[in-house]
């Protein structure tokens, strides 16, 4: 029996084992991100998580709030969950860099130039979103969940939010703010692939309406305000995405016209140089 070589893999299956590879070696220099920063934020989760803390240490009166835990092993695997957590942020950019560099080859210039744009503003909006969620959202629905304590029926009733309890609801308001401030690019990039135009965009705004509200009352607590502090903020950028679309479109319209002045200048030309 003849041993197996590498010459024997024909021209077809070569580039797809060389794709593999790249992509085997591109994962692997993710993974070790991740790794790297998963390692120093758990150095660093108490610092991190009196950070995420310190909005419901400021919606408690003075010298009053505290956090418990009732399972023996619960704040060490807070501390995990908030380094796991915090990695994938500081990691994000080497892991959307081998991303792009894995994709890029494949792309036209004009591909990449057209992409490119989204690759950017994806952290930036998703930070704005988290940053609405940190700043406005979980200090006011905080104050509004403690204002339900005091004398009920001759008994205290008092909050003592748990640990991982507390994490789960922040990662919640974080993740549920950031990812939906992402809503614009998902619009356009749907919109530079030509599956969705504007005119449905303003024709389904009664529908996206609804369903801005139905993900607000899904991805929040089931309190009004968090619920309309993201519907809210929602559909401004859903309309501030249909002006963009808008220019995009239009931009797009003047250049599809100029080639074609350019087609026919050309097919003139040619014509006339075919007639001498």
């Amino acid at each position: 029996m003849q041993p197996f070589r590498v010459s024997d893999i024909d021209d077809t299956q070569a580039p797809l084992l060389e794709h593999l590879v790249e992509l085997r070696g591109r994962l692997l220099r993710a993974f070790l991100a991740f790794a790297v920063a998963f390692g120093v934020c758990f150095y660093f989760s108490s610092d991190i998580f009196s950070f995420l803390v310190r909005p419901l240490t400021e919606a408690f009166p003075p010298g009053q709030g505290r956090l418990i835990y009732t399972k023996l092993y619960e704040a060490f695997f807070v501390e995990v969950k908030i380094a796991m957590f915090a990695a994938f942020f500081v990691s994000f950019p080497v892991i959307a860099n081998q991303i792009w560099a894995f994709v890029a080859p494949g792309l036209y210039a004009k591909e990449k130039k057209a992409f490119l744009p989204f690759l950017i503003a994806t952290p930036i909006l998703f930070t704005m979103g988290a940053a609405l969620a940190y700043y406005v959202v979980m200090p006011t629905a905080f104050h509004f969940f403690l204002g339900f304590q005091g004398q009920k029926g001759g008994l205290k009733l008092e909050a003592l939010p748990g640990t991982g309890d507390y994490l789960a609801l922040v990662m919640q308001f974080i993740l549920a703010f950031g990812i939906s401030f992402l809503l614009p690019v998902l619009l356009m990039l749907l919109n530079r692939a030509g599956i969705v135009t504007r005119a449905q965009c303003v024709a389904a705004r009664r529908y996206a309406i609804v369903g801005v509200f139905i993900v607000a009352a899904v991805a929040t607590p089931p309190d009004v305000i968090s619920q309309l502090m993201l519907a809210i903020p929602l559909l401004l950028l859903f309309e501030g995405t249909l002006i963009l679309m808008w220019f995009t479109e239009r931009r797009e319209a003047k250049e599809r016209a100029a080639e074609e002045k350019a087609i026919e200048k050309n097919a003139e030309a040619a014509g006339k140089a075919a007639a001498e």
